[in-house]
């Protein structure tokens, strides 16, 4: 049976985990210290069903965590409800209500797809000209170089992030997209219409599956913690560790959930 809404291929939900951050103050590199990621993620979640009812199952979890009083007595709940709306957003909530949206994810009709940028100071100042929109928009670029093939037009919702997801700048992914594209296919081959959305995350209830999601795979490559990731790995079907060169041979940079990520996977703070 067809899903119910035909356009549901061809849009997609992006957010991103961890921060572009390199340096600190007189240029002294940071990545790595506290409050400071050592890579920085961008994934995008594509469902499965109906867009509407996914909107429906995570304002439902929202609903479930509004009227139990052992969620609402956390000061970081209690905050978001005083500012009128309850809304998950991975990096503050407490272990409790994240174990609630964890399970939710868990049997949520989609799937996921995340790239992961080691950060290195020297390929920063050569590659992406020392610039942190750059260094976004070339993560963006190769979350999106596989989609040109689709035909028809691909909406990419995105969380809203300052100078990063200003329109300049996603065009510039949209070209480091098509660059990289270009070297597989003939240009007649690729068809797909990007259009991007760039919108609040709580304005989008769906946005709030790619945080978490995002933020699952940051928890093991920046803590070798698996135990949230361990939950919804079978949802997430591709992580690339696009900057890991000793393992590119052989695509070993690359994960599914045949091929899970490790404690292993912890990365160390770039050498200086």
């Amino acid at each position: 049976m067809p899903p119910k809404d035909s356009s549901l291929r061809d849009q997609r939900f992006l957010d991103e985990a961890g921060d572009t951050a390199f340096y600190g103050s007189k240029r002294r590199v940071i990545v790595g210290e506290k409050g400071v990621s050592k890579a920085f993620y961008l994934g995008s979640v594509k469902f499965k069903c109906a867009l509407d009812d996914a909107r429906l199952v995570v304002e439902d979890a929202q609903r479930r965590v509004r009227e139990t009083p052992a969620l609402t007595r956390f000061q970081s709940v209690q905050k978001r409800l005083l500012k009128g709306a309850f809304h998950f957003h991975a990096k503050i909530d407490p272990p409790p209500v994240k174990e609630l949206f964890f399970e939710v994810l868990r049997d949520l009709n989609c799937s996921f797809e995340i790239i992961a940028a080691r950060k290195d100071p020297r390929r920063f100042a050569k590659a992406h000209l020392g610039s942190e929109d750059r260094f976004y928009a070339d993560i963006l670029g190769h979350l999106l170089k596989n989609k040109f093939k689709l035909g028809g037009q691909l909406t990419m919702t995105i969380a809203q992030r300052g100078s990063s997801t200003r329109s300049v700048n996603l065009e510039r992914a949209l070209a480091f997209a098509l660059e990289r594209a270009r070297r597989k296919h003939q240009d007649d081959a690729l068809t797909t219409k990007v259009v991007f959305n760039v919108t609040d995350p709580m304005r989008e209830v769906l946005l709030m599956v790619a945080d978490y999601l995002s933020w699952s795979v940051q928890r093991v490559f920046e803590l070798g913690d698996t135990s949230y990731y361990d939950v919804v790995k079978e949802r997430i079907s591709v992580i690339g560790d696009i900057y890991d060169f000793r393992n590119f041979a052989g695509s070993l940079n690359w994960y599914s959930p045949k091929r899970p990520l490790t404690a292993k996977n912890k990365l160390s703070p770039p050498a200086p």
